[in-house]
């Protein structure tokens, strides 16, 4: 029977293995920092990870309002990859050699996450196996293509363009027509970095408040009910729950992602698929897949299911609806036949930020002390740690190469008022449904211009 909820599968086998870390005590009185750092997530532990060690004086607290990893830090796909939300954006605004340089930063980070989760002794069953995505279409195959020559354009010239053949030799997914290959990738345990993590910024002397929501964050303070942190400089970390900070509602969409994971398969049904090195693996659908092969030998996978709740909602347990389960279900089974009837231990969803132009950013405003960073739009596990590197380097006063990325101080306008922001986001995914489906079914080489126009209005492109 398919548990569904309790945040997610990641905090469930964590719960069955280890005995849960202590909660932590929440905020009970005002107080003071030189910096306040809102959310307990990556972006949160990473940001108060880099300033303790690059100015060990600092008092630094962080404010969760339920546990570190309860947001999208505990309930991700596990992909440690080399994507970031907004590159070609940036290449418009900024020329091709700066979005070269971010893209450089992003491969670099990858290798930043894995070391540093060595010399602080975080298990986070990470392995390096690369990305294969995947096209099954002719379209697909297209857009494959243009896709792989992009990222060679932006100096991936250790990615691999494969065939069918070839594809089915790495991973053996039906009608698989073509896959590009990046090593610039490694699956990773989310919630395992997550609480490594945070004990890590604790023991170099970091102070983290749960179950300490802020309700709002103006210059020099955080709000929250049981009293107001005062600092220098407030930092708001906070991604996909972002929407329930006063001011906040049509910042950043919290868009709704889901993911179910299979029980354990047997070794013999590995050696039928073929995916013997944890490779990461996605699609070029429109609505599109990722999936991981998890360290207990299960296959975690994940996509859209409900896109957007009214109003920017967000949930509270990481319940899916029935049907995305479903769809989840039929979609691993798509991918690999074999595995019908196949048992679906857990389900679970989780919420990421959107930008309206799709674009991921940091910001500091020296004057007021806010600063802020997010909008990654699903890339976050590595996104977020190259962003709390340059928010270390804006903090600090320092100029460095980090601080001079085209992301750092971008602006973006808000998103549309309800009704409006919920009927667009479920026109819109309703339009990529229906390309995919098309280009399923008519096997047409070129993409569907129904997804060209969604990509237009919604500002992907």
């Amino acid at each position: 029977m398919t548990i569904n909820g309790g945040i997610s599968f990641w905090y469930a086998s964590e719960r069955s293995r280890t005995p849960a870390p202590p909660s932590r005590a929440p905020l009970t009185a005002d107080t003071t920092a030189d910096v306040v750092i809102v959310g307990g997530g990556y972006t949160g532990l990473w940001t108060a990870y880099y300033l303790k060690r690059a100015a060990p004086d600092l008092r630094i607290t962080v404010l969760e309002q339920k546990f570190c990893g309860y947001g999208a830090s505990g309930r991700n796909g596990g992909w440690l990859y080399n994507g970031i939300a907004g590159r070609d954006r940036y290449a418009a605004l900024h020329g091709h050699q700066a979005a070269l340089r971010l893209q450089q930063a992003m491969n670099e980070t990858v290798t930043e996450v894995i070391d540093v989760a060595a010399k602080e002794g975080i298990d986070a069953d990470i392995h390096r196996g690369g990305v294969l995505e995947v096209a099954r279409t002719p379209a697909q195959l297209g857009r494959l293509k243009a896709f792989h020559a992009h990222e060679v354009a932006f100096g991936e010239t250790d990615r691999e363009l494969l065939d069918a053949p070839a594809t089915r030799a790495r991973i053996d997914i039906a009608d698989a027509v073509g896959s590009s290959w990046s090593p610039h990738g490694a699956r990773i345990h989310p919630l395992k970095l997550v609480r490594g993590l945070a004990a890590a910024v604790e023991a170099l002397g970091v102070v983290i408040h749960e179950s300490t929501p802020v309700t709002e964050i103006a210059p020099r303070r955080a709000v929250t009910p049981y009293g107001v942190v005062r600092a220098p400089y407030v930092l708001r970390c906070t991604e996909g729950f972002t929407t329930a900070l006063k001011g906040q509602k049509r910042s950043w969409l919290p868009m709704n992602s889901s993911m179910i994971v299979t029980a354990p398969l047997p070794a013999e049904t590995w050696s039928r698929l073929g995916w013997s090195d944890s490779t990461l693996l996605g699609d070029m659908a429109h609505a599109y897949m990722y999936a991981q092969r998890t360290a207990d030998d299960r296959i975690a996978i994940g996509g859209r299911g409900v896109p957007y709740r009214f109003g920017s909602r967000t949930d509270h347990d990481g319940r899916t609806q029935p049907a995305t389960v479903s769809a989840l279900t039929d979609l691993l089974t798509a991918f690999f036949p074999q595995l019908a009837g196949t048992e679906i231990t857990h389900a679970w969803s989780g919420v990421l930020g959107v930008p309206r132009d799709w674009c991921a950013t940091v910001t500091l405003d020296r004057a007021s002390g806010l600063g802020w960073a997010g909008g990654y739009v699903g890339s976050g596990v590595a996104t977020s740690n190259l962003a709390a590197r340059t928010l270390r380097d804006l903090v600090l006063g320092e100029a460095t190469e980090l601080t001079g990325l085209p992301w750092v101080g971008h602006r973006v306008r808000r998103w549309e008022p309800e009704p409006f922001r919920w009927l667009g986001v479920q026109a819109l995914y309703a339009a990529y449904r229906e390309a995919d489906r098309h280009e399923s079914s008519t096997h047409r080489p070129t993409t569907t211009p129904l997804a060209r126009l969604a990509d237009r209005i919604s500002g992907r492109h």
